[in-house]
């Protein structure tokens, strides 16, 4: 069977969705024709010179982390990166990244590393809101023009939830108003108190819809000067975001604990730093791949005991430290990501099989590669 590039992208796409990213982040294909075969997968954390060399022709580089992640104006052979490019190109070879949607996707990056670690993963440490941003619409009405109020705000794309439309939920009450000079109110006259039986509406409609919503309702209401409530709702947590939670089959002294993660993980330069009591019993671990010091207020309340993460700067980690008992084991950031690697080769094997070898690249691509000397006495 002939694989094309455009057959392995779908599957990436729907493991590693493009909307995942963040707004900062550079993902999918770099170089490559979509329609032509592709003979070979290569799983990477990062292009380098030598992992390129290890792709075959007409093979695919799938990289975690973006060759073209900043802005260039020249890929010419004569730089760092368009050297790679043209490299790439000249072998019939192309470049796809999943960087911060396989971060966020499950299972994703933070499942591979905790995986790793032998922690069965129990939830997502900073979960992505799950569905559309929603506007929450409460609307004040008199009761004989509710319901061309409420159909008004129906066709303007409100009252939508799943699969039913025209979902609202209503309650009688009473509204009150005292009209000054200069109003012109649709009931009662100005100087008098007014008493009117209304109905409190209530819908849902997407934030993107606010402004046909509000125009319909303006449209539709007989009042002068409506009352109205629009709140933002925060929609619940979903299956997918930065970090993991898991627990170990059993619990162990965080000492114990980072010898773990050091025999886990491909050995370093940078190797396994901790801070924290060495005695601490530790059964509930957070984890994140790559850099994870921005998730170090969720981790103070994920109810943990130690997080699992790589470039920890000094003053977040101090901070942390001194307000929280959470302890923190640093690793190197590309020692953290490289579990990915094989997840990756394990999906594209299962969708095709004989059809397309996949490899994981064996070279370490870590930037730190001095060891320090030892000293014989």
């Amino acid at each position: 069977m002939t694989v094309r590039l455009v057959d392995v992208i779908d599957v990436l796409d729907e493991a590693y969705p493009p909307s995942l990213a963040q707004s900062w982040d550079s993902v999918g294909l770099v170089c490559g024709d979509p329609s032509e075969p592709v003979e070979s997968v290569t799983v990477a954390v990062d292009a380098t010179p030598g992992v390129v060399a290890q792709v075959p022709q007409r093979g695919l580089l799938l990289a975690h982390h973006p060759l073209l992640l900043r802005g260039v104006d020249s890929v010419a052979a004569d730089t760092a990166k368009g050297a790679l490019v043209h490299s790439l190109i000249r072998g019939g070879r192309a470049l796809f990244t999943a960087h911060t949607n396989a971060d966020s996707a499950s299972p994703g990056v933070s499942d591979a590393l905790a995986e790793a670690l032998g922690l069965d993963v129990t939830g997502v440490l900073s979960p992505v809101p799950s569905g559309p941003a929603l506007d929450k619409w409460v609307v004040f009405v008199p009761r004989v023009n509710t319901d061309a109020v409420r159909s008004a705000m129906f066709a303007a794309g409100a009252g939508h939830i799943g699969d039913y439309s025209q979902c609202s939920w209503s309650v009688p009450g009473t509204g009150q108003f005292l009209p000054h000079d200069g109003a012109y109110p649709a009931i009662g006259t100005v100087g008098t108190v007014e008493h009117v039986a209304e109905d409190r509406v209530e819908m849902v409609a997407p934030v993107s819809r606010r402004a046909p919503v509000y125009a319909a309702l303006r449209a539709a209401h007989p009042y002068e000067e409506p009352a109205y409530d629009v709140i933002a709702l925060q929609a619940p947590p979903g299956g997918v975001g930065l970090g993991r939670v898991g627990v170990l089959p059993n619990s162990e002294p965080l000492s114990a604990f980072v010898s773990r993660v050091r025999s886990a993980l491909p050995p370093t330069s940078w190797g396994v730093r901790a801070g924290g009591d060495p005695a601490l019993a530790v059964s509930r671990v957070a984890v994140c791949g790559g850099a994870g010091d921005s998730l170090l207020a969720e981790v103070a309340g994920a109810g943990v005991q130690a997080f699992v993460t790589a470039d920890l700067r000094h003053h977040p980690a101090d901070e942390h430290r001194r307000v929280s008992d959470v302890a923190l084991v640093d690793v190197a950031h590309w020692a953290s990501e490289f579990p990915w690697c094989a997840q990756a080769a394990e999906l594209l094997g299962e969708h095709f099989g004989a059809s397309l070898p996949v490899v994981v690249s064996d070279l370490r691509t870590d930037p730190w590669n001095v060891e320090e000397a030892t000293h014989e006495s």
